[in-house]
């Protein structure tokens, strides 16, 4: 399985790559796949490219959903054997 994490770009460098912002955390990538994106753009990044360009609400959407795996994976392992017993 891939994990691929939303990003904003912040501006376009020279040579096919992007400075792009993930919640904090900036990192040079290639967008040398998504030659179409712009600083503004959410584009999602796996290995260090940008592979397509999504809308904000799916960035977002997605963003909020890796937080909630964060999430319950940093819960105690008591509360979660109990949340998988009630299924």
């Amino acid at each position: 399985m891939c994990l691929g994490v939303p990003g904003q770009i912040l501006e376009r460098l020279d040579d096919g790559l992007a400075k792009v912002d993930f919640t904090g955390v900036r990192r040079t990538v290639s967008v040398a796949f998504t030659p179409e994106a712009e600083p503004g753009d959410w584009v999602l990044v796996h290995v260090g490219f940008a592979l397509a360009t999504i809308d904000e609400d799916e960035a977002r959407a997605t963003l909020d959903l890796l937080g909630e795996a964060i999430a319950a994976e940093l819960e105690p392992a008591g509360n979660k054997l109990l949340q998988r017993g009630r299924g």
